[in-house]
């Protein structure tokens, strides 16, 4: 059974923002706007931290694409009373939207503050609700919601796999960020095959996980950046 990892290149990201840009579309991320932004109610699923060192004119800017660590060992799965969020076979963490009764208690446990909370009926002005996408359920008002590193891709590449009679290649399954990185800082397959690009750039000695102490087991890496 395949354990899906993601590896975040530092050095290679320019925080240009596409991939935050691809998971709202691919996932039908509601638009919040700058009330309810500035409210603290900001919808992304993946965001980018952006720090500064120095002074002018000598700043160092850094970016830090940040999505669900999807934990072998998730406190939000422990906390969830009616069982809403839950580590599959695959190590994904999951959702199941209808069961969620937005407690929040997961979103509390998440030591990486990945999770929002949908406060409001998803609304899309203009036509953007015409690019929503058909693959993925629009969420109501009133649950928590977090990456599932695209989920519903997974499940149409063993589909495709099924109908050419083969097994699931490594490659037939990239979350929408990856996919659209123009720098290719986002890496991403099965970590638990030792030859996978994934599983070697893990034991890169530039390879570090965020909240690795705490025993949760991030299955996203990060690559240092060299100075």
């Amino acid at each position: 059974m395949p354990k899906w990892g993601m590896i975040i290149d530092l050095n290679k990201c320019t925080g240009c923002g596409d991939c935050v840009t691809a998971c709202k579309v691919e996932n039908n991320i509601a638009v919040v706007g700058q009330e309810e932004s500035a409210n603290g109610r900001t919808m992304l699923w993946m965001d980018i931290i952006t720090t500064y060192e120095g002074e002018f004119p000598n700043v160092k800017v850094r970016h830090m694409p940040r999505p669900c660590f999807h934990c072998e060992h998730p406190p939000c799965t422990k906390v969830c009373p009616v069982g809403a969020t839950y580590l599959n076979d695959e190590g994904i963490v999951a959702q199941i939207y209808p069961q969620c009764i937005g407690c929040r208690y997961c979103q509390v446990a998440c030591p990486i503050t990945v999770k929002t909370f949908n406060w409001y009926t998803p609304e899309w002005p203009g036509r953007m609700a015409e690019a929503c996408n058909p693959d993925v359920a629009v969420r109501p008002m009133g649950v928590v919601e977090k990456c599932t590193f695209c989920i519903h891709r997974l499940q149409k590449a063993k589909e495709q796999a099924a109908v050419e009679k083969r097994e699931l290649r490594d490659e037939d399954y990239v979350p929408a960020c990856a996919e659209s990185c123009p720098t290719r800082a986002i890496s991403f397959g099965d970590m638990g095959n030792p030859t996978s690009k994934v599983s070697q750039l893990k034991r890169n000695p530039r390879a570090f996980a965020v909240g690795e102490d705490l025993g949760i087991e991030p299955k996203v890496y990060y690559l240092s950046e060299v100075e």
